[in-house]
């Protein structure tokens, strides 16, 4: 796998079936994928290497026996180390009211500082992690493997415990939030 991995991420050019592909334009495919509706996600970790946050919105169920989710980091990232080296991470859903949270740990909050965990009220997970407890779900995870694919990794974990409130979940959708019923429509 790691030697098909390797042959993805450092060629433009794709082979299958003997026919060779190019690799689509990256401005084209980042405006493609604007129209994605994607959750958004603060995963944080704590541990050895230090406490992290960052906001992605690549997230996804991988099993639900044993329970197991992914998420996509950008290694450039100081939470991707982090993670790699900690073992663990949490993944908090937001929910819809808090938009600010996810600018924080995207690196442009409207007040305060980047990455601040000053910007919300967090409690310790079974993992060390931070959780909010305000969150649509939060997911406290074990780094169960690491895939470096392209500009991220992907970190599979194994789910050791979970949280759910009846918070709407923030979602985005043409470089905006947006809330699940109230998606953005071309007009």
């Amino acid at each position: 796998m790691s030697t098909l991995q390797a042959s993805y991420s450092k060629s433009p050019e794709f082979t299958a079936a003997g026919q060779e592909f190019p690799t689509v334009d990256r401005g084209a495919f980042v405006g493609a994928m604007s129209g994605a509706v994607t959750g958004v996600n603060v995963v944080t970790t704590d541990g050895p290497a230090g406490t992290f946050g960052v906001t992605v919105s690549a997230m996804a169920s991988v099993s639900a026996d044993p329970p197991m989710l992914l998420v996509c980091v950008n290694r450039r990232s100081p939470a991707c180390a982090a993670i790699r080296e900690n073992g663990v991470f949490c993944v908090n859903l937001l929910a819809v009211h808090q938009g600010d949270i996810s600018d924080v740990f995207a690196g442009h909050p409207r007040e305060g500082e980047a990455f601040d965990f000053r910007c919300a009220e967090w409690q310790s997970t079974v993992t060390g992690s931070a959780r909010l407890p305000d969150a649509a779900s939060t997911f406290d995870c074990v780094v169960d493997s690491g895939h470096d694919v392209g500009t991220h990794t992907i970190f599979v974990g194994r789910v050791v415990d979970v949280t759910a409130t009846e918070s709407a979940p923030l979602a985005h959708c043409r470089r905006a939030y947006c809330h699940p019923s109230t998606l953005p429509l071309n007009s």
